[in-house]
């Protein structure tokens, strides 16, 4: 079965287009992409069809019957429409699909890592790019009858009875072998796409799907500027899928910790802007650096242009466009918008039931780590969405919890979110050491580890993530005599990863959980010895104002509260001080349990955790290092043996 973008045909296709395209996800391989009417430089085309062996075919579908064609030739079509009878002139639509082709194949031949270096082919696209047209209104012997084979050769036309299921004459194989055949320029020797070349493609052709690359020096070929990118990455395709078809009106969105999930908002937020240029669009989330990480990532997004080869061609292109989307945390935005404070919601709340408030409205909210939203905030939001757009999307992880909801989502929101939630389950951002460490913390800790499935919308469930097949080094745990042994060891591994793996400092960073206690100021022993060692590091949580000036690419090691990590990802982590967790001040080991599992899921390949003292959740790393010596001890028996 294809994979296919948008996941399931929204409402508005063509009965022919409706069946084409299941046709398609049912019959071609497991390894084929097939996208339905994607926005590329302006057009849609009906269907685009990306696979490894094939290269890419875009198809132009209609549901034309032998009673609608009333003259056609090679370059136009005269239509009969229904109903009325009026006379309609349209573009052949085998020369639609082919303008299509070429304007995919131009953009795409822009990027000199996707064309022929050398040899006779040298300067075309280094895979195969085909076209045709389907006609679900009319079978093969129509085409024969009418002579329409004259118009648009057999190769370039599949008919009724080549894509209905239901049809004695339909085959798999016959589908295949047609959709395979529809190339102006056909070699025995067909280039096979990789996986970098399918990411690269959709990196040009989706803006949405974009994640990061990086730009090299552009390069001349035959008298053309072309761009050279490396280490492309995109969204997979189910969170593509996630952020395309997230749907109209109000949705919700579980995933677990790195699965995508402020990604795929910040990219529905574009898509709305987009195809909503009139529209208010509000961002909000709980803490202030991931407030700030999101406003730069949504500005990324909109500062890009739409054709990356505008950055190659600083005279076609426009300059930045305007970021149209508001990005606060929660307090900020009450400030921004009400001049309050939290405490005095409850008396705006009573003043909008009775109708005499008038609040901002806004004709799309998105929340990131909702979870943490208390009722009255949510019923606050609510009560600024546009009644008539409905378009509220709340991002969660019930897992990474800091206060625990009270009420069902119905009751704060006034919205029924029964058969609108998605669930994004697969862990993108951890190696699949990580994962599998801070899940097996979570389901020891956790007093909710009964509560773990898939479930329903309201109700407390935990979704269990699942790992990619990305591997790195099992968590470093490290007991030390006290915490300047701690910083010690904390400061050389950040020397040898900047030194062995080229990770940079902004990719590294240093989570506590207290500042301080009576008995030390761990802030000032975390400063003091990242001076002496000439580190460059930004305490992102020294105040609100050290928040509010976050960089996220400022080259130097993040120091931070676990609770302000919330959102952010580094490739190297340290969680020190651990025995100040579960914190004795707290009434709820609940919530400790889930900060310890939000600051671990932060690290993408190198996660390091170190104490110097005693706790519940030291006592288990110690369990865990001293089942590890064990199992290498039997290992290294073995090998004597």
């Amino acid at each position: 079965m294809a994979l296919t973008v948008p996941e399931h045909i929204p409402r508005s296709a063509t009965p022919g287009e409706r069946l084409v395209f299941e046709t398609l996800k049912r019959h071609l391989p497991d390894d084929y992409i097939v996208y339905y009417e994607p926005e590329i430089q302006g057009r849609r085309p009906d269907l685009v069809i990306i696979g490894p062996d094939l290269g890419l075919v875009v198809l132009e579908v209609k549901d034309y019957t032998k009673s609608t064609l009333y003259q056609i030739n090679q370059d136009d079509w005269v239509l009969r429409a229904s109903g009325s009878g009026e006379m309609v002139t349209v573009k052949n639509p085998y020369k639609q699909a082919r303008d299509n082709v070429r304007l995919i194949a131009n953009q795409l031949k822009k990027d000199k890592n996707l064309i022929v270096q050398e040899g006779q082919y040298q300067g075309n696209l280094k895979f195969a790019y085909g076209f045709g047209t389907v006609f679900t209104r009319m079978k093969q012997e129509d085409f024969v009858k009418l002579g329409l084979y004259q118009v648009i050769a057999p190769e370039f036309v599949l008919c009724r009875d080549e894509v209905d299921t239901d049809d004695e004459g339909f085959s798999e194989e016959i589908l295949q072998e047609k959709i395979h055949g529809m190339f102006t320029v056909w070699s025995r020797r067909r280039y096979m796409l990789t996986h970098e070349d399918i990411q690269a493609i959709r990196f040009h052709l989706f803006p949405e799907v974009r994640i990061s690359a990086e730009y090299k020096e552009p390069v001349y070929y035959q008298d053309q500027l072309l761009l050279s990118m490396h280490n492309i990455k995109t969204m997979d395709l189910h969170q593509e899928n996630m952020a395309r078809q997230v749907g109209d009106r109000h949705r919700l969105i579980r995933g677990v910790a790195g699965s995508g999930k402020t990604l795929v908002l910040a990219s529905r937020a574009k898509i709305l802007a987009k195809e909503h240029p009139d529209w208010r669009i509000l961002v909000l989330c709980y803490g202030i650096p991931l407030s700030r990480s999101l406003k730069q990532l949504i500005e990324r997004k909109f500062e890009e242009p739409e054709d990356l080869f505008d950055l190659i061609d600083q005279a076609s292109s426009e300059g930045p466009r305007r970021c149209p989307v508001e990005v606060y945390n929660f307090h900020e935005w009450l400030r921004h918008s009400f001049r309050m404070k939290e405490e005095d919601l409850p008396n705006l709340l009573d003043k909008i039931a009775r109708k005499e408030a008038i609040v901002p409205k806004y004709d799309a909210i998105l929340i990131d780590e909702g979870q943490d939203f208390e009722p009255e905030w949510l019923r606050l939001l609510s009560a600024c969405l546009n009644p008539d757009t409905q378009s509220l999307l709340l991002v969660e992880d019930r897992a990474q919890a800091i206060f625990k909801r009270r009420v069902s989502l119905a009751q704060e929101t006034g919205l029924d979110f029964r058969g609108r939630s998605r669930i994004l389950t697969i862990n993108y951002r951890n190696t699949a050491q990580i994962v599998r460490f801070a899940w097996e913390f979570y389901q020891r800790h956790s007093q909710l580890q009964t509560k773990v499935q898939a479930g329903s919308v309201d109700g407390v469930e935990i979704i269990p993530p699942q790992a990619t097949k990305r591997r790195g080094p099992e968590p470093v745990i490290r007991r030390c005599q006290g915490f300047a042994q701690e910083m010690g060891f904390v400061t050389e591994e950040i020397r040898k990863l900047s030194r062995e793996k080229r990770v940079p400092l902004h990719d590294i960073a240093i989570l506590y959980r207290v500042k301080n206690t009576h008995q030390a100021s761990y802030i000032d022993m975390i400063r003091r010895q990242l001076d002496r060692q000439g580190i460059a590091f930004d305490w992102i949580t020294e105040s609100p104002e050290s928040k509010r000036r976050f960089v996220r690419q400022d080259d130097q090691v993040k120091v931070s509260t676990i609770d302000s990590a919330k959102g952010l990802d580094f490739r190297a982590v340290f969680l020190v001080n651990i025995e100040n967790m579960p914190f004795p001040l707290v009434d709820v080991e609940e919530r400790e349990v889930s900060l310890f599992y939000i600051g671990m899921t932060r690290a993408l390949d190198d996660l390091y955790l170190t104490y110097s003292g005693e706790s519940k959740f030291t006592k288990y790393l110690d369990e865990v290092a001293a089942r590890r010596a064990e199992s290498a001890k039997d290992a290294a028996g073995k090998r004597m043996g």
